[in-house]
């Protein structure tokens, strides 16, 4: 689902917090998991922050930084915010604007479990290469590597 920005935006925390619970319910209910998107190039981070509390309380499954649609989509530094303000049960995703192997570490390290992407075979590819170094990226690798 994609949250209700416009409310969160005006400040009704409670009415998209029941809206969200309640479908977040309904989707276990079917078996189901919930992924809440925020359209973050849409929100500050204080709102941010509210998004991700209120979806945390209510058991979603995961949350989305963008359907793809706004002008801005994921950052590394929304990421950080997002994973930091919900809990270890709740997973985050990074969309819109993941192009390339590199950003895609970057998300990963960031703490996302899923990345939403249009270049995925460009990046599969690059990833082989870069494992069995015919692929230089300009980046750290964490100390446990991938």
């Amino acid at each position: 689902m994609v949250l209700n920005y416009g409310e969160l935006r005006s400040g009704h925390l409670d009415s998209v917090a029941k809206e969200v619970k309640a479908i977040c319910d309904l989707t276990h209910a079917h078996n189901a998991r919930l992924k809440v998107i925020f359209e973050n190039a849409h929100l500050n981070d204080e709102q941010k922050i509210a998004a991700c509390n209120l979806c945390d309380e209510a058991g979603v499954d995961w949350v989305k930084t963008s359907t793809g649609f706004a002008p801005t989509g994921a950052t590394v530094a929304d990421i950080e915010l997002m994973r930091a303000n919900v809990s270890d049960r709740v997973q985050v995703k990074a969309a819109h604007g993941v192009r390339t192997l590199a950003a895609a570490l970057e998300m990963i390290d960031a703490g996302v479990t899923r990345i939403g992407a249009t270049a995925t075979a460009t990046m599969c590819d690059d990833f082989v290469k870069w494992r069995v170094g015919e692929l230089k990226i300009e980046r750290t690798e964490p100390a446990g590597g991938y």
